[in-house]
């Protein structure tokens, strides 16, 4: 038996319906994590709005690029309930990857010099 809790898995439809509008429960996403942060909303420093527009969505992106320190990021800890579902959990893909798509580029001067695609 593991001394780690149950994870408790959400997916993207149930994280959606807690957006905090109408003083409902206002979850985020952090880096495929969910936080309910309701408690939080009248405390953040920047306003309660902020925290508001990124209610039932991943805020991923946002946070980070609005600079928070690593004092912001353990401050969510506790607000933890669960993670974002393997299922709705976004597929990055590395820049090296190629899809089946991909159009492969060349330049004039190896058409040119080639022969093959003359």
């Amino acid at each position: 038996m593991s001394d780690k809790p149950d994870v408790k898995y959400y997916s993207l439809v149930e994280i959606k319906q807690n957006n905090g509008v109408n003083d409902g429960k206002c979850w985020i996403i952090y880096k495929n994590k969910v936080y309910d942060v309701t408690d939080f909303i009248k405390d953040h420093p920047g306003g309660p709005e902020l925290v508001t527009e990124w209610g039932g969505k991943d805020s991923t992106k946002a946070f980070d690029n609005a600079g928070h320190s690593s004092d912001a990021r353990n401050m969510l800890k506790p607000y933890k309930i669960g993670e974002l579902a393997m299922e709705d959990r976004a597929v990055k893909q590395t820049k090296n990857a190629k899809s089946p798509n991909a159009q492969v580029r060349r330049s004039i001067a190896s058409i040119v010099t080639c022969g093959l695609c003359g």
